[in-house]
């Protein structure tokens, strides 16, 4: 699951496709530190369609950051 880089807490599902859908990354809820996804994991989010059979998969694998690490 995913865990803040930061405080090691443990976002749930819904903070988690909250942060997915933001482009300016989310404060942590425990310790308020602005968190992002990584570049690792964006790269899987970018597959198109494929990338879609395999969401309930993925949001379990995301990796979070401290900084906004470009995709490429």
């Amino acid at each position: 699951m995913t865990r803040c880089t930061n405080c090691n807490y443990k976002w749930s599902l819904k903070e988690t496709l909250k942060l997915g859908f933001s482009k300016k990354g989310k404060d942590c809820p425990n310790c308020c530190e602005r968190q992002y996804i990584s570049a690792d994991s964006q790269r899987w989010f970018t597959l198109g369609y494929l990338s879609l059979l395999f969401v309930p998969f993925l949001l379990f694998n995301i990796k979070l950051s401290n900084k906004d690490e470009p995709m490429w």
